[in-house]
């Protein structure tokens, strides 16, 4: 079984390497420009999406209703001729 102490060091080296390659650079840059591309796609949050289909559910439901209440006005204006 390896010691903590190993992994511990194996994982230092590891982020050394990673902060001192280009990685670091290219993720550094990467971030905001992939911030720009989002924000000129014109998106909508996770939260503002559940709040619209919340809003369209209810709506939904209402034309469910009237569909069904406009059925019965037209069946006993059906019934009353």
């Amino acid at each position: 079984m390896l010691d903590n102490k190993i992994i511990d060091d194996i994982s230092r080296r590891i982020s050394a390497l990673i902060t001192a390659s280009p990685i670091a650079d290219i993720e550094k840059n990467l971030h905001p420009l992939l911030q720009g591309v989002f924000a000129k796609l014109d998106l909508v949050t996770r939260e503002e999406f559940d709040v619209q289909t919340q809003v369209l559910q209810r709506i939904r439901e209402q034309l469910t209703q009237l569909e069904q209440r406009l059925a019965e006005l037209e069946a006993q204006s059906t019934n009353a001729k």
